[in-house]
């Protein structure tokens, strides 16, 4: 999983409420279980139209936020079914860090095991922001997570809470097969030691 430290870059504002998560992914792309691959079906329904042309008024369409690697979002975003693939489809378009009032639960876990910061602000931060990422290519903002910030093209800055667990993963690269990983010596022993203590095992 990529490292998490410092991100500035393109924020796209997507303003509308309890975008679950067959808006982001919709379920006739459930079928694999490779993480890459999905980020050309983020947000299938809203970005194309029958014919599978692009919609030129959806956000991630428009020329300034095809580089998007933040997202500006409305409350409860992520809600509805606990499938994966939608943090896989974000971070497979370019997706690091989401902003909203609120998550769904599950949708936010996931985020962090698959190298997608996902942060909570009053509204009032969320609206300062979702104006600045109104502003195109042009404006960038800065997720500092060490430092627990987000700041604004114009330099304001706002603070965010975040679990320490979730951040040291976040910040080392760790989901759940690289913690267990960093216990392979002791995991090593324990077979060992085992092995001879239960050799018909």
């Amino acid at each position: 999983m990529d490292k998490f430290e410092k991100l500035t870059g393109i924020a796209a504002p997507m303003p509308l409420v309890n975008i679950d998560t067959d808006m982001i992914i919709p379920k006739q792309f459930l079928k694999t279980i490779k993480r890459s691959g999905l980020g050309v079906n983020l947000f299938d329904e809203m970005r194309y139209d029958d014919d599978g042309n692009e919609i030129p008024d959806f956000v991630l369409n428009k020329p300034q936020y095809r580089e998007a690697e933040i997202l500006v979002a409305g409350d409860n975003f992520g809600c509805g079914s606990s499938r994966e693939h939608a943090p896989w489809a974000l971070k497979d378009f370019g997706i690091r860090s989401v902003i909203s009032t609120s998550f769904a639960d599950i949708f936010f876990n996931n985020c962090f095991k698959n190298g997608i910061l996902p942060i909570v602000l009053p509204r009032e931060a969320v609206d300062v922001l979702m104006k600045d990422a109104e502003k195109g290519s042009n404006a960038r903002m800065t997720v500092d997570l060490e430092n627990q910030t987000v700041t604004s093209s114009d330099g304001e800055t706002f603070s965010f809470e975040v679990d320490s667990f979730k951040k040291h993963c976040l910040m080392n690269g760790l989901d759940d097969i690289g913690l267990t990983m960093e216990k392979a010596a002791a995991i090593d022993s324990f077979e060992a030691q085992a092995s001879q203590a239960r050799p018909w095992v």
